[in-house]
Formats: C-alpha cells, sequence, structure tokens
C-alpha cells in the first residue's frame, strides 16, 4: 500500500511503500477514504522529540471489510490502510461525506472533553476562545453555539474573524497579543470558561477574563511558551479551575469514556445537522505536501482534509 511516512523532528513527508497493517485483538483494519491534518502532528516545535520515520496521521475515516463505515483516532491515517483500536470506532452518520468524517473525531473528541466533560458549559454561559480560527478553535465555537452558549474569540485575522462571524461568533477581536482582557470583560462582565489554544503567552490574560468560579482549559501552545505568571489570588478569590486537555497520558478506557460520551451527546447532532465540521480544503493523497504547507502557512480556517 501507499503510505506517507514522518519524519521526525524534520517533520517531512515522504512517499513509500509498506505493508498493510495486521490487526492485533481489539483493533479493527479500516480502509481510509479521508483524513484529517493535526497541527500538533505535523509542525515542527520544541516538543517534537527525535525518532525513526513512522506512518503519519491521527484521525480518519473509512470502511471496515464489513462495509460499516467509521470515523475516529487513526494512527496511520496518511495510508491506504490503517488499524482503529475498537474503543475509539464511531460510526459514521447518513448523509455525511468521507471528508467531514475525517474531519471530525479528533477535534470534536477534544472539544467535548473540554467543554462538557471538563468545562460543564451551559446554556446561556459565556465562552472565550485564544486563536479561535484553528480548527480546535472553530469546533469548539460551532459546539459552544450548539450548546445554547455565547461565544467570544481572538484572531490575528480580521478576515477570519468575518467569516466566523456566519457561524455564531458574538465577539471577535483581532489581535496576537495579550491585550485583549479589557475588551472581553466590557462586553461579558466576565466569562465562564476560556478554550487556550494560544499557550503561555496569554495564559495570564485568560485568567483576567475570567468571571467568578470560571474555568481554564489549556488545549494548544501555537507560541511555543510553555511557562507562564501565576494569580494566586485571583485563583483563590474567583475559586477558579485550571484543567489541561490531552490525550497523551490517557489509556485506551478513558479515551473510551469520552468517545461514548461524544456518541451520546453529540453525535445525534452530527446526524441531525445541528453540527458540522468547517472544513478550510480537501486534498488529493498525492498533495498531501501542499496540505501540510497549507498549515505551515496558517493560511487555515477550519479543518485541513486529504482525501484518500
Amino acid at each position: 500500500m501507499r503510505a506517507y511516512f514522518l519524519k521526525s523532528p524534520e517533520m517531512q513527508l515522504e512517499l513509500r511503500e509498506a505493508p498493510q497493517p495486521q490487526p492485533k485483538p481489539g483493533q479493527h483494519l479500516v480502509r481510509v477514504r479521508a483524513a484529517g491534518l493535526n497541527r500538533g502532528e505535523l509542525l515542527r516545535h520544541g516538543l517534537t522529540k527525535p525518532g525513526p520515520a513512522k506512518i503519519g496521521g491521527t484521525e480518519g475515516a473509512g470502511e471496515l471489510p464489513s462495509g460499516e463505515r467509521v470515523m475516529g483516532r487513526l494512527p496511520g491515517s496518511f495510508a491506504e490502510y490503517a488499524v482503529m483500536d475498537a474503543e475509539d470506532m464511531i460510526p459514521v452518520p447518513a448523509g455525511m461525506s468521507w471528508e467531514e468524517a475525517a474531519a471530525t473525531p479528533l477535534t470534536f473528541l477534544v472539544v467535548y472533553d473540554m467543554l462538557v466533560q471538563q468545562g460543564n458549559l451551559k446554556k446561556g454561559e459565556w465562552l472565550l476562545v485564544t486563536g479561535v480560527s484553528a480548527g480546535v478553535g472553530v469546533a469548539a465555537l460551532m459546539a459552544a453555539k450548539a450548546l445554547g452558549a455565547r461565544v467570544a474569540g481572538t484572531s490575528g485575522s480580521q478576515e477570519k474573524l468575518d467569516k466566523l462571524k456566519a457561524l455564531g461568533l458574538d465577539l471577535g477581536i483581532r489581535t496576537r497579543q495579550p491585550d485583549f482582557s479589557a475588551q472581553v470583560l466590557e462586553a461579558t462582565k466576565g466569562v465562564n470558561l476560556v478554550v487556550n489554544n494560544v499557550g503561555g503567552s496569554v495564559f495570564a490574560e485568560c485568567v483576567k477574563c475570567l468571571a467568578f468560579e470560571g474555568r481554564l482549559a489549556t488545549v494548544g501552545y501555537l507560541d511555543g511558551v510553555m511557562k507562564a505568571e501565576m494569580d494566586i489570588e485571583a485563583l483563590h478569590s474567583k475559586r477558579l479551575k485550571l484543567f489541561g486537555v490531552s490525550n497523551k497520558m490517557r489509556n485506551g478506557a478513558q479515551r473510551g469514556v469520552t468517545v461514548e460520551g461524544f456518541k451520546r451527546d453529540f453525535l445525534p447532532l452530527f446526524a441531525g445537522g445541528r453540527l458540522k465540521p468547517l472544513i478550510d480544503r480537501v486534498y488529493d493523497f498525492n498533495d498531501l505536501p501542499k496540505a501540510k504547507a497549507r498549515m505551515e502557512a496558517d493560511q487555515h480556517v477550519g479543518k485541513i482534509v486529504v482525501r484518500v
């Protein structure tokens, strides 16, 4: 089969022939039809550890040998075949395209974890998303609106903010700096939940934006800044909750709890058309390096997908 190998830490893609993977107990072989691109895997940064080249891709959608359509966490999805753990398997709703299915799993599972499981976001509450035009940011915006929340977001591009207003963005703030708390507080009197995609450079500013009993989710660090000042007095007096969103240390059973919650609470929204991933652009399999280049250039709004 054809597969794109990813070499670290250079993060370069190389198309090669590879043997078809063999599923182990608890896994299923998937004929990959589409795969989603994720910034954390493809872009070089200080957290990338050297190692042997491996087949790239972390999520996708495809068919089981039985013909059943599935989507989910799919390591090695930049290939014609990959294996999926049973606990990660999500059925693809009727009417959902392969490209939409591939753009859904990791992003919206992360969003479910931080908005619902840990963030406890309620109807009428305010959500602030830093770096709102990134894949997770757009998904958080759409899911929050489906839950009845109000959403503020930051981005360095006014054009991107204008596009997101059509998806329900209530307050768009054009900035790449930690200078947005005054605008947020003036409009919201304090937000109930913050999703921090940007990292340590805006952490303290995010804390300033929180209302009493506010929650702060750290899900990304586009700035590469891994340390930040912590306002202990605000943490104490406002009864704040800070939490991280990552699958790195979770085992299959723990991920499975999130998958089951997603299937229960979010999948009906996709099936009914209330939720739909925003796809920036779809590339053919042979053009995967071009798709990676678009992500590196930060030109996209929403998810970049490769059709396998």
